[in-house]
């Protein structure tokens, strides 16, 4: 079966599950995303650590309601008791709700400054400790991830950025932005990469199809930061961008 055809026949299958989609997800999301949501905000008041488990809670929900499972492979490569910048590729809606839910531990997102105006979400990322940045203004992003080092360096969490700064419009591995290979040299914090697989079946950017499905989360051995200049940069990201090819499909790592 070509790709053209397997697109065909999900376009089938989505509408087929439309009204489970319409009656049953949508509301459910929508509202546990503004119930919990202004739980979390009032909770993060007194821990944000705390309030990062109702964001887990809303995740693990949604992705449940959807019928969509979860795998998390690699857990052994993340320890609890250290600081790093996880490195992800971005295939979908649906990876912030999955790495969300089951990430092996806590972290604050890098997360565009649309996101600061939905109510629930925005209400608790911004009460939550998650890092907005304005992708349109270079200078304000700057600002943004500079007030963040210092907060993360004193609170020894680790950060979560989507590498390709953007959703996947065609489910393919994209070019890698430097923004969080940077912070990692800075801070002098490891490179966790982790792969994300599967999720554009259950949400392709850019329409509104949504499907049942299985993603697949892998968790790479760590990279040590990045060597000062340039240099150090570009390898860094070559090893990253190699890891999470290892966690994709063929069609996802563009083969």
């Amino acid at each position: 079966m070509t790709r053209a055809e397997q697109e065909r026949r999900r376009d089938l299958l989505s509408l087929l599950y439309l009204p489970w989609a319409l009656l049953v997800v949508a509301p459910v999301v929508v509202l546990s995303m503004i119930t919990l949501g202004s739980l979390a905000v009032v909770v993060a008041w007194f821990s944000a650590r705390t309030a990062f488990w109702v964001g887990v809670a809303w995740c693990r929900l949604a992705l449940l309601v959807n019928l969509t499972r979860v795998e998390l492979r690699g857990v052994e490569h993340a320890r609890s008791d250290q600081g790093y910048v996880i490195v992800l590729n971005h295939l979908s809606h649906a990876d912030v709700g999955a790495f969300y839910g089951w990430a092996p531990l806590q972290f604050r997102w890098v997360l565009k400054e649309e996101l600061r105006r939905v109510p629930g979400l925005g209400w608790y990322c911004q009460a939550g400790g998650h890092i907005f940045v304005d992708r349109k203004n270079p200078a304000r992003a700057i600002a943004s991830l500079n007030a963040a080092r210092e907060r993360l360096q004193k609170e020894q969490m680790s950060v979560a950025i989507f590498a390709e700064g953007t959703r996947s419009l065609d489910g393919r591995l994209q070019p890698f932005k430097k923004g969080g290979f940077v912070m990692a040299q800075q801070l002098g914090l490891p490179i966790l990469p982790v792969s994300v697989s599967g999720s554009a079946m259950v949400q392709p950017a850019r329409r509104l199809r949504l499907l049942p499905g299985r993603i697949l989360l892998t968790v790479h051995p760590p990279i040590p930061p990045p060597a000062p200049g340039e240099e150090g940069l570009r390898q860094v990201m070559e090893q990253t961008r190699q890891a999470i090819r290892q966690g994709l499909n063929e069609w996802e790592r563009g083969d």
